[in-house]
């Protein structure tokens, strides 16, 4: 997402203008070109050096420096840019965005560009709460810069709640989905199911299985940072939720992700279930522990809904792509398993392989098309087989 895309970075004068840096080197590991604008408040914080060691580009503090070369500095740094980010803004240059004052080099060439802005507010909880700070930040997103909303914490002047600096890490994320959001599953809607599902058994036993819901929510990243519009529904992990959903929805048990697909099934163009749904549940749920018995327990179980096999028999115009995992005669599953729920693809795993299957970051798929194709791929990372599987079903949106 990142790759050979030019980044303008003004860092502005507050105290979290030190985690800029760290800033600078995720932006340039993803590979971006960076290009740091610092303020005269910012260089009091950080020298510019520091950010030129990381960017490796010269940090421009003056307006009116001779340029290496000649052109005029703040114009061509504008036509440049794909994104100009302001990390940390204080409430100082907030105000100037909104009221369009251009007094300085970072300020000047914001109003030169045509580039996507996101500016990153870090700063007193007093100072951002402010009606006025308030106001400016609705004007600027009332011109279409996205702002990102602090976090809550402590903060370094002692003070605690919203005006906390975000995590670099997730700047860069919010990042990759504003370049994306005119990518090539712009304006298409998802419904990506993950991880698995919980059938209790009494209050503190349940049945479940080993999927650890990293595809899917690769899957739902990846699609996102693509321009999609992704619903994820979710069954318990340790994961955290991609940034940018459009809604986020926790299911515990097989009859809860029922009931959640088919709420959103009919308004979406998409439906990718890599959800390890219980085929079973318990008949009856203790609704007290159960103890020890003799020797052995046995339980009655009965059959979950099916509710790929429900999708398959809605279907209309969306594309529908089920997953399957395997231990033996994979292929011939797989294919029965396609052609049973009327799927466009099937991505099928032998959790015999290693490198495959749960938990894992990677994993070895096949995809069986519904006109009798085959691929195999080798071995990669989930992140990557994500963006494999959303070019297919890319072939099938056309």
């Amino acid at each position: 997402m990142l790759k050979d895309k030019f980044v303008v970075l003004g860092v502005t004068g507050g105290i979290a203008a030190y985690k800029s840096v760290e800033l600078v080197r995720l932006l340039k590991k993803s590979g971006a070109q960076v290009q740091v604008i610092m303020t005269k408040s910012g260089c009091e914080f950080v020298t510019p050096l520091t950010f030129q060691v990381l960017s490796q580009n010269p940090v421009i503090t003056d307006m009116f420096k001779e340029p290496p070369r000649w052109e005029v500095e703040h114009v061509a740094l504008a036509d440049k840019a794909d994104i100009f980010l302001i990390a940390p803004a204080t409430a100082n240059v907030i105000a100037k965005m909104a009221a369009g004052i251009a007094d300085d080099m970072l300020t000047t060439t914001l109003l030169a560009t045509k580039a996507k802005i996101i500016v990153v507010p870090s700063m007193n909880v007093n100072m951002y709460e402010n009606p006025i700070t308030q106001r400016n930040i609705a004007t600027l997103r009332k011109f279409g810069i996205f702002v990102l909303e602090p976090e809550e914490g402590d903060l370094a002047c002692g003070y605690s709640g919203k005006g906390r600096f975000p995590e670099p890490r997730i700047i860069v994320e919010h990042i990759k989905v504003i370049l994306g959001k005119d990518g090539d599953l712009k304006d298409k809607r998802f419904l990506i199911t993950a991880g698995p599902t919980r059938e209790p058994i009494d209050p503190v036993r349940f049945i479940t299985n080993h999927s650890s819901g990293k595809m899917g929510y690769a899957l739902a990243e990846k699609a996102i940072q693509r321009g999609a519009r992704v619903i994820l529904i979710s069954g318990p992990t340790n994961l955290t939720p991609p940034i940018g959903l459009e809604e986020f929805i926790c299911i515990n048990t097989a009859e809860e992700m029922y009931n959640a697909v088919m709420k959103y099934y009919a308004d979406v163009d998409v439906v990718i279930k890599s959800a390890a749904v219980a085929d079973y549940a318990p008949e009856e749920i203790k609704h007290k522990k159960i103890k020890k018995q003799g020797l052995n327990l046995t339980l009655e179980l009965k059959k979950n809904p099916d509710i790929l096999q429900e999708l398959g028999n809605k279907k209309e115009t969306q594309v529908l792509i089920g997953f399957a995992a395997e231990t033996d005669n994979v292929t011939a599953n797989a294919q029965d398993k396609l052609k049973r729920k009327n799927l466009d693809f099937i991505v099928v795993n032998d959790l015999t392989e290693a490198g495959a299957g749960f938990a894992g970051d990677t994993n070895i798929v096949k995809i069986l098309h519904r006109d009798g194709r085959i691929e195999s791929l080798p071995k990669m990372l989930k992140r990557d087989l994500a963006n494999e599987i959303l070019d297919r079903v890319l072939l099938y949106l056309q």
